[in-house]
């Protein structure tokens, strides 16, 4: 499904691509973001002292094979498994750390795995968003959309 490829594409891009970008500041990454590869967009905004982070549309909203909307079908939780991918929370624990980031867990819905990740603002409109499988860490570069 194109909505699953969001989560695996952010660690095999980083995985494959150059050198990661480097924060500019901490600043405030609160907005509306596009995927890199513009799956998905996901708003990020401040919560609990981090930030919290929830897909608020897909490219492909609904499932072609069942003609409903996309589903976390691939959660290892039974009771988690009929819920929406609109609405879905990404970012878990996401606190501020050194270097302008902010650390904590990204929920990858292409496997229901969850990653040690981190988000830093590249430039204004520029975020990097970044996670680990293992040892192998890569990440992808979205584009901010909205405030």
């Amino acid at each position: 499904m194109a909505c699953r490829s969001v989560f695996v594409a952010a660690m095999l891009a980083g995985l494959l691509a150059a050198p990661m970008a480097r924060a500019q500041g901490a600043g405030d990454p609160s907005g509306v973001w596009q995927t890199q590869a513009g799956d998905a967009r996901v708003k990020i905004s401040k919560c609990g002292g981090g930030i919290c982070g929830v897909i608020v549309s897909l490219r492909e909203p609904i499932d072609p094979a069942t003609g409903r909307p996309q589903v976390d079908n691939k959660n290892p939780n039974p009771a988690l498994t009929t819920r929406p991918i609109i609405g879905l929370p990404l970012f878990s624990g996401m606190r501020p750390a050194d270097g302008g980031k902010w650390a904590g867990q990204i929920y990858n819905a292409d496997d229901g795995g969850t990653y040690a990740s981190s988000v830093s603002l590249a430039g204004p409109d520029t975020l990097r968003v970044e996670g680990c499988v293992g040892a192998l860490c890569g990440g992808e570069t979205w584009t901010r959309v909205g405030r």
